[in-house]
C-alpha cells in the first residue's frame, strides 16, 4: 500500500532541532525558523556532536555570517514558493521585506556564495513543486502554472525544459508510465 505524505518543512525542522538539542540537555530558545541561541556555554567537543546529529538530517549549522544570509534568503524563498504567501508580489520585493533589506545587495550575495542567481534558485523551486503536484495530483498544467503564479504554461514549459531537459508532458508520461507498472506489480 502506498501512502503520500504532505508536510510542512519550516515545522519539520523546528521539531527536528527542537528535539535534539533538549535529548542533548542544552538549553536553548529558537529566534525563528532557521535560528537559535544557547543560552549556556557550549564546548567545542558539543558543538563537533550537534554538527553531526544535525547532518544526519540535512541540516549544517552555519558560522559565517554570508552563508547564513543565504540560507535566510534560500528559506524566505522556499516560504514564498511553498505557501500562498506572495502569489500577488514580485519575488524581489517579497524576499527584500522578509529579510529588511535591499534586494539589490541580497542578489549579490547570494551570486557570490553560490554562483547562481536568486531567480534561478526561484525557478528550480517553482519546477521541484510543479513536478512535485504532478505527480500528487491530479492537476493539469494549466491549472499548475496558474498555482504558480506563471504567465502562461508555455512560460511554465520552457522553465521546466530548460531546467529537468524535457517537457512537462513527457515528464508526466514518464510518471503515468512507473503508476501503470506499479499498478501491474500490486
Amino acid at each position: 500500500m502506498k501512502i503520500h505524505l504532505k508536510f510542512d518543512y519550516t515545522q519539520l525542522t523546528k521539531k527536528i532541532i527542537q528535539e535534539k538539542l533538549t535529548d542533548l540537555g542544552y538549553k536553548f530558545n529558537i529566534i525563528g525558523f532557521g535560528e537559535f541561541n544557547f543560552l549556556e556555554k557550549v564546548p567545542l567537543a558539543k558543538m563537533e556532536e550537534l554538527t553531526a546529529i544535525f547532518k544526519e538530517y540535512g541540516i549544517d549549522i552555519v558560522e559565517n555570517q554570508k552563508s547564513v544570509l543565504v540560507q535566510k534568503i534560500k528559506d524566505a524563498i522556499v516560504e514564498m514558493v511553498h505557501t500562498d504567501k506572495a502569489l500577488n508580489i514580485k519575488s524581489s520585493v517579497y524576499i527584500a521585506e522578509k529579510l529588511n533589506l535591499n534586494y539589490t545587495y541580497l542578489s549579490n550575495v547570494f551570486s557570490e556564495v553560490t554562483y547562481t542567481s536568486i531567480e534561478n534558485f526561484i525557478i528550480i523551486q517553482k519546477i521541484e513543486l510543479a513536478k512535485n503536484l504532478m505527480i500528487k495530483t491530479s492537476l493539469n498544467l494549466t491549472e499548475i502554472s496558474i498555482q504558480l503564479n506563471y504567465s502562461s504554461v508555455a512560460h511554465l514549459s520552457t522553465q521546466f525544459k530548460n531546467t529537468t531537459g524535457m517537457t512537462p508532458s513527457a515528464f508526466q508520461k514518464i510518471i503515468q508510465k512507473r503508476r501503470e507498472i506499479a499498478q501491474k506489480n500490486n
